[in-house]
């Protein structure tokens, strides 16, 4: 239990660290383009670079983390990021920006360190609040987002970027220290778990909603303090707090999200989460006024850092196997959700000469994750029913109302020996015995037609041969409109009963 807090507050901790250095370049945009001339594709782009390598490096961590633990990766991990905080604190050019912003994305990188290794301590049902706990490390960007702004107007914005080397440093030797030796590892093929997983539609409906929810925090983290003094003339410091508190909204939130999904169905608070991104987008586009756009900034912090915590309670839960490479590829989607919104809305801007477009992409996109939503709700509920059909003591047999056998579950291949392959598109007249005329099933036939069911003893033919006395229960089912449209028959083998 000890060892549990320890790493669970070393990884939240480092994670913080990782994710102040990733946003050090957009916190103090205002101050770099006033000493570098910087067009506003430009600014665009240098905001959002530190996001591809953060977010293609997501997919190896999770992977490397299985293979050698969290304390080598946070350790090797903080050693990187040394020298983009060096460079970057002497840049002098577009050039050094994107030099120094590409490497700068390890800091958003280590985030499927945590999300790997420390699900590794814990059971299944609190999944979802601690990876939701060491989510909230994102508060990282507030906390740049909050003082970057402040220490550059008493320092230089070369000399604050200087200060972020005391806690990367400091962290690379904790992790060095204290990371934990005995980290249970995997050594399974990169290859191998990547075929294992990139088949499975539910990979790519989760990395879509990440793709959205943590795409729109991190747009909006990196956008907001330029976009803000650029379109309602305020300062840097003004837009630094706003920032922050959009951040910090987001991340207190993160936890909660991830604690309302242990304790609730996920794509019931999935749901309102979409619900809530898509008013957001629509009241974004139509916002001409300060207030209407901090409401739409309230609304997707609320469900970005609800829904960033839900997800990845529902990553672990289908994929425990596959938990590194799953992990990777999923945050890296939602890292990639953050990289191209703010170039789109540049370009639509260059374009239109407003966002309106924009912002409504992001309605659109989260109403299709709805709508996908309640398609996997509603598909998961199936799933269950099919699996307690499928492991029910009974025997069962599902046939259509032409007497095709459609379904056969476990049960009914332990006694009848007929596999599902072997049943399924086949006359429930494979099982008969012989022992029976056809006065016996018409009487049987008549019977279900006037009341809707027959039950009673049968004998019947097991795939070897053997004959054996089976209670069967046949029962009609029925659709809304009182349709017959399957037959389900229950049976169970009672010959020993009989001897």
């Amino acid at each position: 239990m000890q060892s549990q807090k320890w790493q669970l507050s070393l990884q939240t901790l480092s994670l913080v660290v990782g994710f102040m250095c990733w946003v050090i370049i957009s916190s103090l945009m205002p101050k770099i383009k006033m000493d570098i001339s910087l067009t506003a594709n430009q600014v665009a782009l240098v905001t959002a670079i530190p996001v591809i390598l953060g977010s293609i490096l997501r997919i190896f961590l999770g992977y490397w983390t299985n293979r050698f633990g969290a304390r080598s990766m946070f350790f090797l991990s903080f050693l990187m990021l040394i020298f983009p905080v060096l460079y970057l604190s002497k840049a002098d050019s577009f050039s050094d920006l994107i030099i120094g912003g590409l490497v700068l994305g390890m800091g958003g990188a280590v985030f499927s360190i945590g999300v790997t290794s420390l699900p590794k301590y814990y059971p299944k049902e609190r999944h979802g609040f601690v990876n939701g706990i060491y989510g909230a490390g994102n508060i990282g960007t507030a906390v740049t987002s909050f003082t970057a702004p402040v220490l550059a107007n008493a320092l230089g914005w070369h000399n604050t970027i200087r200060l972020f080397l005391v806690p990367v440093i400091l962290f690379a030797i904790l992790n060095f220290l204290f990371g934990d030796r005995k980290e249970q590892k995997v050594n399974n093929p990169l290859i191998g778990q990547i075929k294992s997983v990139y088949k499975n539609e539910k990979l790519w409906f989760l990395s879509l909603f990440y793709f959205i929810s943590f795409g729109s925090f991190v747009a909006f983290t990196v956008y907001l303090p330029n976009f803000l003094v650029t379109n309602f003339n305020l300062t840097t410091v003004d837009a630094g707090l706003r920032t922050a508190g959009f951040i910090t909204l987001a991340t207190i939130l993160r936890p909660i999200g991830g604690w309302l999904a242990d304790k609730y169905n996920p794509f019931k608070i999935l749901l309102v989460v979409f619900t809530g991104l898509t008013f957001a987008g629509v009241l974004l586009s139509f916002s001409p006024t300060i207030k209407l756009y901090t409401i739409g900034c309230l609304i997707v912090a609320i469900c970005a850092g609800i829904g960033n915590g839900t997800i990845f309670k529902l990553v672990p839960y289908y994929f425990s196997k596959q938990a590194g490479i799953t992990n990777g590829i999923v945050s890296a989607m939602g890292g990639l959700g953050g990289f191209f919104p703010p170039l789109v809305l540049t370009m639509v801007f260059g374009i239109t000469g407003q966002y309106a477009i924009g912002f409504m992409s992001l309605a659109m996109f989260s109403l299709a994750s709805f709508v996908i939503v309640v398609w996997m709700y509603f598909l998961e509920k199936l799933d269950m029913e099919t699996k307690i059909l499928e492991n029910v003591g009974q025997s069962m047999m599902v046939t259509n109302t032409h007497g095709i056998i459609e379904k056969v579950n476990h049960a009914f291949t332990k006694v009848t020996g007929y596999s599902a392959e072997e049943a399924v598109g086949h006359n429930p007249n494979i099982l008969q015995s012989g022992k029976h005329d056809q006065h016996f099933y018409q009487k049987m036939w008549g019977s279900i037609r006037e009341q809707g069911y027959w039950q009673g003893e049968i004998w019947n033919k097991r795939k070897n041969g053997e004959v054996y006395l089976e209670w069967l229960t046949i029962s009609e089912v029925k659709n809304d409109a009182g349709e017959v449209k399957y037959y389900i028959g229950l049976f169970s083998d009672i010959s020993k009963q009989q001897c």
